[in-house]
């Protein structure tokens, strides 16, 4: 290094002199070493510590504490899913003990068809509730596409073909009733869908799910097995449900934002 390169390095962060100017003018070393140190100067300085924390945060972080002191551990996802089952599964029993009055199962298909279909819908509904409640996002508009289509026509094309009563009749009578069974287990799922953030797809899913239990109940019990019965009175109702489902999520207030 040479003696102008040391006064160079002495002076950084000073006005240099007319010759030392010069001489880092001409010396690459020195002139990269004058650069850098501005660099380094004009950097911003350190962040002030932040103050303390104020006492809404204080009080935030108080009820925080005894939150978590009164429930350290959560639940199970799956905790949830059971307790809305029982919901489906104890409104199921109760429009059955009202059907008996006029005979549970007249149903006239093949007992095959019957059960078969049966079982499809309570997967449907078991499903829908695992997709709606469960914490993976993964395949849930997958999920509510195919169980819909599914479903859908194998209850349309499941169906004896037998035409009981006039269309317009059979028609409200069956969504009435279909309506009146999946609403208090729509409640049910809706309540437990606020517990998690707002997710369209499982919206849906929930109201397919809840739409099953009047879906499995009219299946069984309705004697009327022609395809456009079946579409307008059976299936049509449970696809408004899952529509009906996402519009009342969309409007409701989140309890937590889990996801």
């Amino acid at each position: 290094m040479s003696p102008e390169c040391s006064r160079v390095l002495d002076s950084l962060g000073q006005p240099l002199p007319p010759e030392l100017a010069a001489h880092v003018a001409s010396c690459a070393e020195c002139r990269a070493l004058v650069e850098g140190f501005g660099v380094l100067e004009g950097l911003p300085a350190p962040a002030e510590k932040a103050p303390a924390a104020g006492p809404a945060l204080e009080s935030a972080r108080s009820q925080a504490l005894r939150e978590l002191a009164a429930h350290p551990k959560a639940s199970p996802w799956w905790h949830e899913v059971l307790v809305l089952l029982g919901v489906y599964v104890g409104t199921t029993l109760l429009g059955a003990l009202a059907f008996t009055r006029v005979g549970p199962f007249l149903n006239t298909a093949s007992l095959g068809v019957m059960v078969g279909l049966a079982v499809l819908v309570g997967l449907a509904m078991v499903g829908g509730a695992v997709v709606a409640l469960a914490p993976t996002r993964r395949g849930a508009w997958g999920w509510v596409g195919t169980s819909a289509a599914v479903v859908a026509l194998s209850v349309v094309l499941g169906g004896s073909g037998l035409a009981v009563k006039g269309f317009l009749a059979g028609a409200i009578g069956c969504a009435r009733t279909h309506m009146l069974l999946s609403a208090l287990p729509l409640l049910a799922a809706l309540v437990m869908l606020r517990r998690s953030a707002y997710q369209p797809a499982r919206a849906v899913a929930a109201g397919l799910s809840a739409g099953a239990v009047g879906l499995l109940l009219l299946h069984v019990h309705c004697p009327d097995g022609s395809a456009s019965h079946l579409a307008a009175s059976h299936v049509g109702p449970w696809l408004l449900i899952g529509g009906l489902a996402l519009l009342v999520r969309s409007r409701l207030a989140t309890h937590t934002h889990a996801p």
